[in-house]
């Protein structure tokens, strides 16, 4: 239903943030979708989906800068790479943009942290599509406030016993791996956190719940019940669990921001292919001034949150310095612009903007969730007034 083209235009490539090898990357990405490898693929079949999206880009070489090497860091992923992706990505089709992150976020910390063999077991698989892997930090009472999770890992012998559940859970269900963060208890709170790889064969392992949303993705609730892994499978050192989650989802905050910028880019472009071709009042809804004006803000405040995106990323990729702070202003920035942008896009088309397969009904009910996941919004306004308070 919609005449604009999937592959997003780059404008912003100029700015001084980008190097020559962004430009290869924006090139790499518009191939893939040029390709119509997204077209090919049943969004009907969620699940199946999912596989079949991250494999093509495994075969495409678009997970080589998000997942690390075997003998690679996670720490040297160039941030703005990620974000280059997951706009140009979500501008295309959400689901490959959650495919494609889910990917990065669900190896971070084995990369971070995993002994050599483990790395070379799991990062290839993830790195060329052939494997899903999944991040499992979050529980019912444990959202926002990671530290108060319940979830247990017990030594025991060369073993760890894992008790416990975790929720909302991406890729849940459907991961081949998955990391997994529980409390081990050597000391209270967030530094008695250790992280694990868990595979879904494991004993003790299993879904309790598949979990629908508004936009659908897999998600699921995970269920622990004597689950017993050797603890060659710990990541780091017992009670670094916390440390490596921050550090994993440092590296992809940003990324979180430049997703909802293509989600606005794309409802921009679909309100401005609107407003040109529709006709009203003897003339096209672009020509009135109450639509010049929303367009106005609209393109306005994108750009706004993408330069808040991008610093982030450069100030992490080429500074070396902490992000906290500017990822954080760059998540909530961009994630509440999306969503505003998509709703003036919504209120242009009229009624067909509610109409049930239209891109804009589709953006309405992508951008919800990314105001909520990796920090809710609220809690990014009280991460930048945290940081603004310390003494200097």
């Amino acid at each position: 239903m919609s005449s604009v083209a999937k592959v997003i235009r780059r404008e912003w490539l100029d700015w001084p943030f980008f190097e020559p090898r962004h430009h290869a990357i924006g090139d790499a990405l518009d191939r893939f979708v040029q390709s119509g490898a997204l077209d090919k693929i049943d969004h009907s079949d969620i699940d199946g989906a999912c596989r079949r999206l991250v494999r093509a880009m495994g075969e495409a070489g678009l997970l080589d800068c998000a997942v690390a090497a075997p003998d690679g860091d996670a720490t040297t992923i160039d941030s703005r790479s990620i974000c280059l992706s997951r706009e140009s990505l979500a501008y295309a089709d959400g689901l490959a943009d959650f495919a494609f992150a889910m990917q990065g976020l669900g190896s971070g910390a084995i990369a971070l942290g995993g002994a050599a063999e483990l790395r070379k077991a799991v990062l290839p698989k993830v790195r060329s599509g052939e494997w899903l892997a999944a991040f499992a930090l979050s529980e019912k009472e444990a959202g926002s406030d990671v530290a108060a999770m319940s979830c247990t890992a017990r030594a025991d012998g060369n073993d760890y016993v894992i008790d416990g559940e975790k929720t909302w859970i991406s890729n849940g269900g459907i991961a081949d791996v998955y990391t997994l963060f529980a409390r081990t208890g050597e000391a209270p709170g967030a530094r008695g956190i250790s992280a694990f790889v868990v595979f879904p064969d494991d004993p003790g392992f299993g879904i309790a719940e598949r979990i629908d949303v508004i936009a659908p993705h897999p998600l699921a609730t995970l269920r622990f019940t004597n689950c017993r892994i050797p603890a060659s499978r710990r990541l780091g050192t017992p009670g670094s669990g916390f440390k490596l989650a921050m550090q994993t989802l440092d590296i992809f905050r940003a990324s979180v921001a430049a997703a909802a910028l293509g989600f606005a880019r794309r409802a921009l472009e679909e309100a401005l292919s609107h407003a040109r071709s529709r006709h009203m009042f003897g003339a096209t809804l672009g020509d009135l001034q109450l639509t010049q004006a929303a367009l106005g803000d609209m393109a306005t405040d994108t750009d706004a949150a993408a330069l808040l995106t991008y610093r982030a990323a450069w100030r992490r990729d080429v500074r070396k310095l902490p992000t906290t702070r500017e990822a954080a202003m760059a998540k909530l920035t961009a994630t509440e612009t999306a969503q505003r942008v998509i709703d003036r896009a919504v209120q242009m088309f009229g009624g067909r903007g509610v109409r049930k397969g239209e891109i804009v009904e589709s953006l309405y009910r992508e951008i919800r969730a990314l105001r909520i996941y990796e920090g809710a919004t609220e809690v990014q306004k009280l991460i930048v007034a945290r940081d603004l308070l310390k003494p200097r």
